[in-house]
């Protein structure tokens, strides 16, 4: 699996209160389903006397997706949590949508919406970021070329990781796949031919993601 993907940066948590029933949004990045029901049950415990520990998880290996409307009336709950998930292409992620009642019920189309924000703000909480696959590359060149490299480099969004300064100067940087041939050309012109950039891995780089 090689594409670009959207998840979670950090484990995190938001609440609110409609019509006297708490909401508090749980989320976590996680990799397999042992990671998330972990997370799940870790949840439950703390939240023991909570009226319900709703969740949903969406996992990239097997694109497998799982929810759970704890006790909720069918469809209100879980299915709008990974509605949220999967509507915004995130996957890597799980949500818990713990609910303490108020005393006041919100009927089926209030409690899709409120699942639905407690979804949310858990995402917005945990910063929702893109996993962009990238090319880990290295370069060798003399120190009179490392001034106009460098400044290729960049402006070819190349983003230069670490510099060695030896005899010559090594440039370790990452960029995207479809950029690499047009900077080899670049430094091909600009060096005679005596630089070029060789691939040393393909690795995932993460970047913020707007989400509203």
């Amino acid at each position: 699996m090689t594409q670009d993907y959207k998840t979670v940066s950090c484990e995190n948590s938001d609440e609110f209160v409609e019509k006297r029933s708490r909401f508090i949004g749980y989320c976590k990045p996680v990799k397999t389903e042992k990671e998330a029901v972990e997370f799940i049950n870790e949840i439950r415990s703390k939240h023991w006397n909570a009226t319900h520990n709703v969740y949903a998880y969406s996992l990239r290996e097997g694109n497998i997706k799982r929810y759970s409307d704890d006790g909720e009336p069918s469809g209100t709950a879980g299915m709008p949590v990974l509605d949220v998930i999967t509507k915004n292409d995130i996957v890597d992620v799980v949500v818990v949508a713990t609910r303490y009642f108020g005393g006041v019920l919100l009927g089926t189309g209030g409690l899709v919406r409120a699942y639905s924000q407690c979804a949310k703000i858990a995402l917005n909480s945990a910063r929702i970021i893109m996993m962009c696959m990238c090319y880990d590359c290295k370069l060798k060149c003399t120190y009179n070329q490392y001034g106009k490299v460098s400044a290729l480099i960049s402006d070819t969004s190349g983003v230069i990781d670490d510099t060695v300064y030896e005899s010559d100067v090594i440039i370790n940087f990452h960029l995207s796949p479809d950029k690499y041939d047009a900077l080899n050309k670049k430094l091909a012109d600009a060096t005679s031919g005596q630089v070029m950039a060789c691939v040393e891995r393909e690795k995932y780089y993460k970047t913020e993601v707007n989400y509203k």
